[in-house]
């Protein structure tokens, strides 16, 4: 594992946080996880040396390894600090434009002149996220896929302000944190959350209206598509709330009846019924 000098700050250290710093570390950077609740932040610490140790287990990584990784992160419950040094800043809160409109407007004033200040988001404009920088050109969207450790998948997103040096210095990162990357420009959905969840969205309405199970539609997938795993079990790794919030943005952005949530999807949201996370979903976890 190559060190680097540089350093990289995540901001929020839930599932998908947790794993771009785990494959920031892993890349050899200095990885600040940041997180205000400090049970939540040492809950994902744990999580990513749970993962270091399954990635042992298969013979994936070593004890070494683990213990430069987990040597390259620490926690700390503002960004502030951290982001006056940082080489890159990722924001990985959850999917609340005002959130991270308030993220940004901080990060385009602390960070250096060529800091990249890249968003996780799944579906939100990365174009209105920039506008609340200081320097929008140095905004980007660094969309990871969850388990970030496993998923090599890193969809950048460029918005019409984003310059050609930010655009570069994240395919560095990207290649150094073993990354398979693809560029969009910035649109709703970009790419593969339009694509993916509209296959999970009709997946639902299927099992809504009695056309098979869950386990059915899903298998029908995975063995005649080759997907690795079934739009259904892929909702329930997501969560049905994540999704249920990019679907409403989408059908209100795109206007097309396809991204209008299911009546299911809503009422297994009310019920609590989130997926893995919350161990009920479209399967028992």
């Amino acid at each position: 594992m190559a060190a680097h000098t540089e350093e990289i700050v995540v901001i929020g250290a839930g599932v998908m946080g947790r794993g771009i710093a785990h494959v920031a570390a892993q890349s050899g950077h200095l990885t600040t996880l940041v997180e205000p609740n400090a049970e939540v932040g040492r809950g994902a610490m744990d999580a990513i040396a749970a993962n270091l140790d399954k990635g042992i287990a298969r013979g994936k990584t070593t004890e070494d390894e683990k213990a430069t990784t987990l040597g390259n992160l620490s926690l700390a419950t503002a960004f502030e600090d951290a982001a006056r040094t940082a080489s890159l800043v990722v924001e990985a809160v959850p999917e609340r434009m005002d959130l991270k409109k308030t993220i940004f407007s901080a990060l385009g004033e602390l960070t250096s002149p060529t800091c990249i200040l890249g968003t996780n988001t799944s579906s939100l404009s990365v174009d209105e996220i920039a506008q609340s920088a200081a320097h929008p050109e140095r905004v980007i969207g660094t969309h990871f896929f969850n388990p970030v450790h496993i998923v090599k998948l890193l969809e950048i997103v460029v918005p019409d302000g984003t310059n050609e040096a930010t655009l570069a210095n994240t395919r560095m990162f990207g290649e150094r944190m073993n990354r398979e990357m693809i560029t969009v420009r910035d649109s709703p959905g970009f790419a593969t959350s339009r694509l993916g969840l509209a296959l999970g969205l009709e997946a639902i309405r299927m099992v809504e209206t009695g056309v098979a199970s869950a386990e059915d539609i899903d298998r029908g997938m995975e063995l005649g598509y080759r997907h690795p795993m079934g739009p259904l079990k892929l909702t329930d790794l997501v969560g049905l709330d994540t999704r249920l919030k990019i679907a409403e943005y989408l059908h209100e952005t795109l206007g097309s009846e396809s991204f209008r949530p299911p009546e299911l999807m809503r009422e297994m949201v009310a019920q609590g019924k989130l997926g893995k996370k919350s161990g009920q979903g479209f399967y028992t976890w």
